[in-house]
């Protein structure tokens, strides 16, 4: 089983946070999607002779601007291309503005059977900080029509660590997200990039980003609260109900082959990664006019496969397997690293428990310096 990943490099305006590749102008829109059929045809081979899709995932961008007709268009070449197994998960990225009743019904009726809705916060200034093109009452509305309408398969982003006097609107936005019931919660930390609206400004000094205690202790009360919701924590930003985590992203993390499609996107084959270039005019003339992908090939060496899997494993709930990195990726981590492994386990950050390394609470909130600490050199 494999997954497709297509990235809709398209979004009404920029937030200040976000430095995913995207444009504000739709005038290659359908011609990008063009591309993306045309880009099957030239790459339906890149998981194997006969793929059989298990996840769809539609990212962005902002693939709710999509019509239903360029849905219907991408689908159909889906299942020329591909076989999509019984039962596949396929989820679509959208912004509350774009799911109107209408919309939500067109989406129904298509083979999307999972929403992932960029609410980020119910707090109406904070919407208006990272310009988000919604309202707080449009976060509320959008997860209660698509509700309405079917869409039990829902996901929500939300945004926590943005400056505030205190930890109340915070808590307020979860609280507001528990009414919602839905089965799966996507919580990340405000990450100032240097390429971003709020870059600018805090080398500007008109934006000051709040102190790396107060991120810390807005992640702690979300760990502290989800629990009794129903909620647990599979990966570092994700949280779901028993059974309802995110297949698609769960795969990127156990290491299954993907395709990407479109500008920006990435594909992985077991050995190797490839980048598609990220920019729409180079990307649609490069398919459609020179029949050809523009992308860059990363020859993974055994280093490389074994840091991408610590980077990813000790992300997860379910750890990192120090068998499989010994066995088959050939790094034996508690002999080379046993002296850091008790250092971890003696302050508290990780336990190692029948050859598997996880890390706590604690040592969740140095995930990041952890896993450069125990990445091999090259």
């Amino acid at each position: 089983m494999s997954g497709l990943y297509l990235h809709i490099p398209f979004c009404k305006q920029a937030c200040h946070y976000c430095d995913f590749h995207f444009s504000t102008s739709m005038a290659l829109k359908s011609r990008l999607v063009e591309a993306l059929e045309r880009e099957m045809l030239l790459r339906a081979a890149y998981l194997g002779p006969v793929p059989v899709l298990e996840t769809i995932y539609f990212g962005g961008g902002t693939p709710s601007l999509l019509t239903a007709a360029e849905l219907d268009t991408i689908f159909t070449a889906i299942h020329r291309h591909f076989r999509v197994a019984p039962g596949a998960e396929i989820t679509l990225e959208a912004n509350p503005d774009d799911l109107t009743p209408a919309k939500l019904r067109e989406l129904a009726a298509s083979p999307v059977n999972r929403l992932s809705i960029g609410l980020q916060s119910f707090h109406e200034p904070h919407l208006r900080l990272m310009n988000r093109a919604h309202s707080a009452r449009e976060s509320l509305a959008s997860v209660r029509m698509a509700q309405d309408v079917g869409f039990e398969n829902i996901s929500i982003d939300l945004i926590y660590g943005v400056p505030a006097p205190d930890h109340g609107i915070w808590e307020q936005d979860l609280a507001r997200a528990f009414e919602l019931q839905v089965p799966h919660l996507s919580c990340y930390a405000l990450t100032i990039e240097p390429d971003t609206v709020f870059g600018r400004r805090l080398r500007k000094g008109t934006f000051v980003a709040p102190p790396d205690e107060f991120v810390a202790a807005q992640f702690e009360r979300l760990l502290a609260a989800l629990p009794g919701q129903g909620y647990e924590q599979y990966e570092i930003s994700n949280f779901c109900r028993p059974g309802r985590e995110s297949r698609h992203n769960a795969n990127y993390w156990r290491g299954v082959p993907y395709l990407g499609l479109g500008p920006s996107a990435h594909s992985f084959d077991g050995s190797s990664r490839e980048y598609a270039v990220a920019n729409n005019t180079q990307y649609v003339t490069a398919v459609l006019e020179q029949n050809e992908v523009p992308v860059t090939r990363e020859i993974l060496s055994p280093t490389d496969r074994a840091n991408e899997y610590l980077m990813t494993s000790l992300r997860t709930a379910r750890g990192c397997d120090l068998r499989h990195l010994h066995q088959t990726l050939g790094v034996d981590l508690l002999t080379q690293r046993a002296e850091y492994l008790r250092e971890l386990q003696t302050n508290g950050w990780a336990t190692v428990h029948e050859h598997t390394l996880r890390l706590t609470d604690r040592g969740k909130l140095l995930a990041d310096q952890i896993t450069l600490e125990l990445f091999l050199a090259a």
